[in-house]
């Protein structure tokens, strides 16, 4: 099994800490429209701003704040909406692991922190450039996933603030941003034949399962594409090339 390591770039850490702030920019692109759409949700439900920034600052899922959302305005007990948000952020898990690898030796308060910022978003860059580079380092992933946050975390405040005038997102094109931003965060892991049929696995999966799954064929696709993916990738390894 390949090894992969911590960094051993002689930069010092606040260098590396801006390289990281510099790969965010595509995240924060996606994240500001998304943020002040949920923002704005968040305000037409009848959340202030302090509350929908206590609710970014420690949830921190997009994803499960919008169901939160929409479960608080149709009036869904709490332990309902815990439960509901726990089920959706399970693919942390599949995340975590991934990425695991590029942080052995990272000390477990470290880890703590670095795992709070894994998103989507984040995964997808840092696992990319950890991937390209052979190494991972905390610094880089620092600077990438506070970015991040604190874009989230402002841009659903000020949607939040500016309530009721952006009364339909979808006018304003903010509801087709999050799926702009996977699309262009995709594009630029597709570098071989593995990582396209990788994609292509994952996407027939979770469209085909939906009828049969529902809202459980994202993960079951996510798991079944990641076991497919490391499949291919050991056997096209052992597999000499012409």
């Amino acid at each position: 099994m390949e090894e992969t390591a911590l960094a051993t770039d002689a930069r010092p850490a606040r260098s590396r800490f801006w390289q990281g702030v510099r790969l965010a920019w595509p995240v924060v692109i996606g994240y500001v429209p998304i943020g002040l759409a949920m923002g704005v949700l968040a305000g037409q439900t009848g959340l202030t701003p302090l509350a929908t920034g206590a609710m970014s600052a420690l949830v921190y899922a997009g994803a499960s704040q919008f169901v939160a959302v929409a479960m608080l305005q149709a009036g869904a007990p709490a332990v309902s909406i815990v439960l509901t948000t726990l089920f959706i952020n399970l693919r942390h898990i599949l995340m975590s692991a991934a990425l695991s690898p590029f942080f052995r030796g990272v000390r477990p308060r470290m880890l703590w922190a670095i795992g709070f910022l894994v998103t989507d978003e984040t995964f997808a860059v840092s696992h990319g450039q950890f991937a390209a580079e052979g190494r991972g380092d905390p610094a880089v992933f620092t600077g990438l996933g506070l970015t991040a946050y604190v874009s989230w975390l402002a841009s659903t405040v000020a949607g939040a603030w500016v309530g009721g005038a952006l009364s339909t997102p979808e006018a304003w094109g903010l509801d087709f941003a999050l799926p702009a931003m996977f699309i262009g965060l995709l594009a630029g892991q597709l570098k071989d034949r593995v990582g396209l049929a990788v994609a292509v696995l994952a996407a027939l999966s979770a469209v085909g399962g939906g009828r049969f799954l529902g809202g459980w064929s994202v993960m079951a696709a996510a798991m079944l594409a990641a076991a497919a993916g490391v499949v291919m990738r050991r056997w096209t390894a052992r597999t000499p090339s012409s």
